[in-house]
């Protein structure tokens, strides 16, 4: 009679012999004979028998069998302590040679928190399933100060906000920003292990342009191709209010320029037309005026080859007069979750 392999049976079937043959051993059987008759090899009949006398019954139990699948892994409590990790701290923030959040630096996570190595495909499934998904992060300085961004969100903003609603007012969000002409946005389909090449001048060219919005669809720019200064913020509050029909609350970043002597000396001459207002330090993701320049970068630039420095501003300007005239996509700006507050 063929012995079948006991590996082959269901769980089931293989903790019954697993009972079985220590049962028959216990009884005075041989382990050798034992083996012989359930199929199985001598020092497994021997391991059997140290798990029984090491747990009992227990240690005859059946297990689930193959690999072990997904967050298996972890139990439930371990789950909640590595997604609290992962969703609070940095990864260098937790002593791992890691910036950014990848799958190897979550690897690198479970096993030094519960000892447990674990492939880059079980992380990469992991991730998917508790909705962790690839992202471009946004930028935080650790100078930042909680407890003023906290203030100016619930108590300093919504302030602002109703002293200009009493004075009817315009609350404009201001920034500036640099451009390049090497600024490259987006992907391009090429052979796999082939990077595609894309052909273009060597030269470089920059300008500048400073800009402020309003939650109700309003942009104004300057472009401007010397150094950032007082005299060119200067300039643009000028025009600023020189176009505006109300008083306006033009709120900035801390900026040297955005406070310099001679700034705050025009801002007082002219203070029946303009108030300025500073953000929290270091918080540049409270403004929505960053999200226009980072589509500016992406769209204006990034994603176009301009031969000179000339097409280049002409680019630029022509993409924010675009937007300037299409005043629901100015409103889109305030739609980030980190601005949404400046909606209202």
């Amino acid at each position: 009679m063929e012995i079948q392999d006991a590996r082959t049976l269901s769980a089931d079937a293989q903790e019954a012999i697993r009972r079985r043959a220590v049962q028959a051993v216990r009884e005075g059987m041989t382990q050798g004979k034992a083996a012989h008759l359930f199929g199985v090899a001598r020092p497994t009949v021997n391991r059997w028998l140290r798990q029984y006398h090491a747990a009992g019954d227990k240690g005859l139990a059946a297990h689930p069998q193959g690999r072990p699948q997904g967050q298996g892994l972890l139990r439930p409590d371990q789950v909640g302590l590595l997604l609290a990790k992962i969703t609070r701290r940095a990864p260098d923030q937790l002593g791992l040679p890691f910036v950014l959040w990848t799958r190897q630096a979550v690897a690198a996570l479970v096993e030094r928190l519960f000892g447990v190595r674990v492939s880059l495909v079980s992380v990469g499934k992991w991730l998917r399933h508790w909705g962790l998904t690839p992202q471009k992060p946004v930028r935080k300085a650790w100078e930042q100060d909680p407890k003023e961004v906290e203030h100016w969100l619930k108590t300093q903003y919504p302030a602002i906000r109703q002293e200009a609603l009493e004075e009817k007012a315009e609350i404009h969000w201001g920034d500036e920003m640099g451009l390049r002409s090497d600024h490259q946005a987006g992907t391009s389909y090429g052979r796999k292990g082939k990077t595609p090449v894309i052909a273009g001048t060597g030269q470089r060219w920059r300008l500048n342009v400073i800009s402020s919005l309003t939650n109700r669809g309003t942009l104004r720019f300057m472009i401007f191709s010397r150094s950032f200064s007082s005299a060119v913020f200067i300039e643009f509050m000028r025009r600023l209010v020189r176009g505006a029909r109300r008083r306006v609350y033009l709120i900035v970043d801390g900026h040297p320029v955005h406070h310099s002597a001679q700034v705050r000396q025009w801002a007082q001459k002219h203070r029946e037309q303009i108030r300025l207002i500073p953000l929290p330090a270091y918080s540049p993701e409270l403004n929505p005026d960053e999200f226009l320049n980072h589509d500016v970068k992406q769209n204006a630039v990034g994603r176009r080859r301009a031969k000179s420095g000339q097409q280049m501003q002409a680019d630029v300007r022509g993409y924010l007069r675009s937007t300037q005239q299409q005043p629901e996509i100015v409103k889109r700006f305030f739609h980030a979750p980190s601005v949404q507050y400046a909606m209202a």
